[in-house]
């Protein structure tokens, strides 16, 4: 038993409750609360002095504090742990909520990128903060590799994949490459590149011209090493990162808030960060809520990050879709909605390998 969920027994039921009724009044409007309110809505019947004594109580515990003296109580991040892990109520998702998901996402297109696109839209209009949504990586086994000179400082490098997937990337070649160079290039990795992905390639490369050097000439092997930095540098996670819905965050927020929304923006522009560590969710299974400096990269700007992992038809996890707000977000709704998302882009990315 952590430390919150032993705190949360050890407090008695009108503790309990004070904590309750003001963490919830909080998230849902943003506001300190003080004890003459919540004389008007707890069940049992008390004066506000006594309640105010239950509020200094949990404030020394560290769940409260108070932002400006005689103006009510807020949770702090500790507070809000222990609310999130041990009272949270998560509600079913609403069927306006589902409604609105499955609208966006009711297109027939196959490109997976416009749709979770779409996703990211849908998930930052519904839930009216910014969303996040990690893309797959395309994972498939190398069925062939070419490339094409363009000019004397452009080639195209053509990847056909095992499942009729194909990319086409630009990139500058090393000084002094020809035609046939570029020919001896693509056999050399043709020679022992079927059959795998090219996650698997990027190690193999290094291996196979170091073993084979002497089948291979200098020009040919610099090309070999420049494609491997290309695919490298074409797969990196922040490539893979839509985010959406970032004008939501100014929207409804309070004037002394614009300096932590400023921050929470510089940090989305840092794509590479978050898509690293949206790919940790390969870890478990689920809804993960992360409140402020429990994420590093979201620290300052003192923002929650709801987020789930999807699945591919293989039940392996391949990518992520979460939304960023507030630490005042409305965590009992935006849950089951992160978890619905996440759970239909799954089944949709299956479907579609399937066809």
């Amino acid at each position: 038993m952590n430390d919150a969920a032993k705190l949360l027994e050890e407090m008695n039921d009108r503790s309990r409750e004070v904590f309750r009724r003001v963490v919830e009044s909080y998230l849902a409007t943003g506001e300190p609360v003080g004890s003459r309110t919540l004389t008007r809505v707890l069940e049992e019947k008390v004066s506000a002095a006594t309640i105010r004594n239950v509020m200094q109580d949990l404030e020394y515990l560290g769940l409260l504090n108070s932002p400006h003296v005689s103006a009510g109580r807020i949770p702090t991040q500790q507070g809000l742990r222990m609310f999130v892990d041990g009272l949270l109520e998560v509600r079913d998702l609403g069927v306006d909520d589902r409604e609105k998901i499955d609208a966006t996402l009711g297109s027939n297109s196959t490109d997976v990128t416009s749709l979770l696109s779409r996703v990211g839209s849908a998930l930052s209009g519904t839930t009216q903060v910014a969303s996040l949504v990690l893309a797959p990586k395309h994972e498939a086994e190398i069925k062939h590799i070419e490339f094409v000179q363009l000019g004397p400082d452009r080639a195209l490098v053509v990847l056909v994949f095992s499942d009729g997937h194909v990319e086409n990337r630009v990139f500058t070649p090393p000084p002094g490459q020809t035609p046939s160079s570029m020919r001896e290039a693509a056999n050399f990795l043709n020679s022992f590149a079927e059959g795998h992905s090219l996650s698997e390639m990027r190690g193999l490369i290094e291996h196979e011209i170091g073993a084979r050097r002497q089948e291979i000439d200098a020009l040919a092997a610099d090309l070999v090493a420049e494609g491997t930095a290309i695919w490298e540098a074409q797969g990196e996670p922040h490539e893979r990162l839509v985010v959406r819905g970032r004008a939501n965050l100014l929207a409804e927020s309070e004037p002394e808030e614009l300096d932590r929304i400023r921050t929470l923006f510089d940090d989305l522009e840092r794509k590479r960060d978050i898509a690293e560590f949206l790919e940790l969710t390969d870890e478990g299974e689920g809804v993960r809520i992360f409140i402020g400096s429990e994420n590093k990269l979201f620290s300052l700007s003192g923002s929650s990050l709801v987020v789930s992992p999807y699945m591919n038809a293989d039940r392996k996890i391949i990518g992520a879709v979460g939304v960023i707000g507030p630490t005042r977000l409305n965590y009992g709704r935006i849950v089951p909605i992160v978890d619905y998302t996440a759970q239909l882009v799954g089944k949709l990315i299956a479907d579609r390998g399937k066809g």
